[in-house]
């Protein structure tokens, strides 16, 4: 009979992530190449990484899952922005962030455990940082330049972007289920059937025939006579 193995899977990737960061730093320094300077950023995007994995291994794991995937955004922006320089665009990368990220987690997690609720709330925050995305791009670098050159942008793309965004705001709210439970009252809690009644309280009458019982010997007391000397 062969006893089961006790493991973890999330230590198994996690493990493996970090032999595979190892390894490229190794051959980085063997080829006399300096990738510090270029892929510093994996030392965001790697524990973001291990994060969601270890979250979505875990039972109650949304909370790593999301803060997982946060952190996995920014180290993908900070990998992007470093290698073309192009740090401007922070101006308009956070929705990808938030709710971008945290929608990517929750949308994660939410399959992995079959929570379709919050499923579908993470794929809204994702829609949403999109398109706020969409729209700061569209702002920063067409209207303002603020990477040096503007867009050839038409007079109608400004207005669409607020369309759109409206649209996408009324479909979320006609999508959204009502809450099953709304109007429910909270059943009282009941007294185990086992337990014993409590003991009706003494009637008036009785305790009054209680009080006479107790009187009626202390006034039989005074009322005898001691007998008389020889009788």
């Amino acid at each position: 009979m062969t006893r089961p193995t006790r493991g973890s899977g999330a230590a198994t990737i996690i493990g493996g992530l970090l032999v595979a960061a190892g390894l490229l730093f190794l051959l980085g320094e063997l080829l006399n190449v300096n990738l510090s300077e270029a892929l510093w950023p994996l030392y965001i995007l790697a524990p973001g990484l291990a994060l969601v994995v270890l979250g979505l291994t875990q039972r109650h794991g949304s909370g790593l899952t999301i803060g997982g995937s946060i952190v996995t955004m920014v180290g993908l922006l900070l990998l992007y922005q470093n290698a073309t320089d192009h740090w401007q665009s922070w101006a308009y990368a956070w929705p990808l962030v938030a709710p971008g990220g945290s929608g990517l987690g929750m949308l994660l997690y939410g399959t992995r455990s079959g929570n379709g609720g919050m499923a579908r709330a993470g794929f809204w925050q994702i829609v949403t940082g999109l398109a706020l995305f969409v729209a700061g791009i569209l702002f920063f670098e067409g209207v303002l330049g603020i990477s040096g050159n503007r867009f050839p942008l038409p007079s109608w793309v400004l207005p669409g972007i607020v369309i759109l965004l409206g649209v996408l705001l009324l479909l979320r709210g006609v999508s959204a289920r009502p809450d099953i439970h709304a109007g429910e009252v909270e059943p009282q809690p009941q007294r185990p059937s086992h337990a014993p009644a409590p003991a009706p309280a003494p009637l008036a009458a009785d305790a009054a025939a209680s009080d006479s019982d107790r009187q009626a010997p202390s006034e039989r007391t005074h009322d005898e006579e001691p007998p008389a000397p020889g009788g």
